[in-house]
């Protein structure tokens, strides 16, 4: 990375990683000018989902979902604005803390046991927050996050063969395109930066795979509302806000037990 820009406001970098962006272009106070702005549609997207699932009388658990992705993304800013390990940490702990909350959503509906989930849950995400903070893992951190993500893909799978509305699977096809292409982005940027580096115009990989997995985590939160509605017998249905972002309304009254 070129050092010689302006004055950084936050200090010298401390952060592990580095992104395929030129520091403090833009601003003083904003390392990554474009890696921080990026994450503003996962946080519009987020306050979308909670909206729907409060007003449609969703389980907890879905607004805590959607409350995670935009922690997530609030955090992602803050590291990428100032390039700081400590708020590295706090991008990379809570990407943990959320796969765990992705899995008591797959996972619990059909867990017998169900107290014992969430206390399992919750201490591992506290234990991984502890040593991740005092040994700082590098490469055995994506190595974990991705084999963490890994243990959701069986019931996601499974839900999709299991529901028949269009519109729902559609969801779900655009879920795994977003994340697709997301990580085409992710990779690019990584393996070919010093390249990127000399073009005109730097594509901006990095601030690509936010934005995409902003959309990503907002199409598996609907995916996974609509196959909860239908376990509870509410007849879900597939509504379009502003003409093309998809969101579960109730289309009959919720059955009474």
């Amino acid at each position: 990375m070129d050092e010689s820009v302006i004055a950084s406001f936050w200090g010298p970098v401390t952060s592990t990683t580095e992104l395929c962006e030129a520091n403090y272009t833009h601003s003083s106070y904003i390392a990554e000018f474009y890696n921080t702005i990026s994450n503003v549609p996962c946080i519009l997207l987020a306050l979308i989902g909670i909206a729907n699932a409060v007003r449609q009388g969703f389980e907890k658990r879905f607004t805590v979902l959607h409350l995670s992705n935009m922690i997530l993304a609030i955090g992602n800013m803050l590291f990428h604005a100032t390039l700081q390990l400590i708020l590295q940490q706090s991008d990379e702990t809570p990407m943990v803390w959320e796969i765990l909350l992705y899995m008591y959503v797959l996972y619990s509906p059909d867990w017998h046991y169900r107290s014992t989930m969430p206390t399992f849950l919750v201490l591992y995400g506290a234990s991984f927050a502890a040593l991740h903070f005092f040994f700082r893992f590098g490469v055995m951190f994506k190595l974990h996050y991705i084999g963490l993500s890994l243990i959701c893909l069986p019931r996601m799978y499974k839900y999709y063969i299991q529901i028949k509305d269009r519109a729902a699977k559609r969801i779900a096809k655009l879920y795994v395109m977003t994340i697709l292409l997301a990580s085409v982005c992710w990779v690019v940027d990584r393996a070919f930066c010093k390249k990127m580096t000399g073009w005109y115009i730097n594509p901006q990989g990095h601030a690509l795979w936010h934005v995409l997995m902003g959309f990503n985590s907002y199409f598996a939160n609907t995916f996974l509302m609509f196959c909860r509605a239908q376990q509870l017998g509410w007849d879900p249905c597939i509504g379009r806000l502003f003409g093309f972002l998809p969101y579960v309304k109730i289309c009959k009254p919720k059955k009474k037990d």
